[in-house]
């Protein structure tokens, strides 16, 4: 996976993902516990990526969607939650989102403490949480986007 680029100048490097993934947060964590762990103590990446789910379809859920997100590999800190949440907020404000940061969201399948989600006037547009990885959010660009 190339690398190039800075995200908002917050020290999150790009990640190319280079096919249609149905998570991109899996596909990170593998390659932090096989590779970028062993060449450095954190790593903060971001990207934009072609996604599909693999679940069972819904109302309001795109089959196949972009993706923007963030992930903070190899942190263990307390502040890094604050962050994180910080820059979701940023970005939102720059794309023109308005949406509330709801804390103490059970999340899925890997999340190690309850996450967080940015609700708007048409359901969830955000998630994220910690991981034993780390900690991190997408952005389903493809609701944010469409009016």
């Amino acid at each position: 996976m190339p690398r190039g680029g800075s995200f908002i100048a917050a020290d999150f490097e790009e990640v190319i993902v280079p096919a249609l993934w149905p998570d991109v947060t899996t596909l990170l964590r593998q390659r932090w516990r096989r590779t970028w762990s062993k060449q450095r103590d954190d790593y903060r990446v971001f990207y934009v990526a072609r996604c599909y789910r693999d679940d069972a379809p819904r109302v309001g859920r795109f089959r196949e969607f972009t993706q923007l997100g963030i992930e903070w590999l190899g942190t263990r800190s307390l502040a890094d939650r604050r962050t994180v949440i910080s820059l979701l907020r940023r970005v939102l404000d720059e794309l023109g989102v308005d949406g509330e940061i709801v804390a103490g969201v059970r999340r899925g399948r890997y999340y190690t403490e309850p996450g967080f989600e940015v609700r708007g006037p048409h359901g969830n547009l955000a998630a994220g949480g910690r991981y034993a990885e780390g900690i991190g959010w997408a952005i389903g660009l493809d609701r944010v986007l469409t009016p």
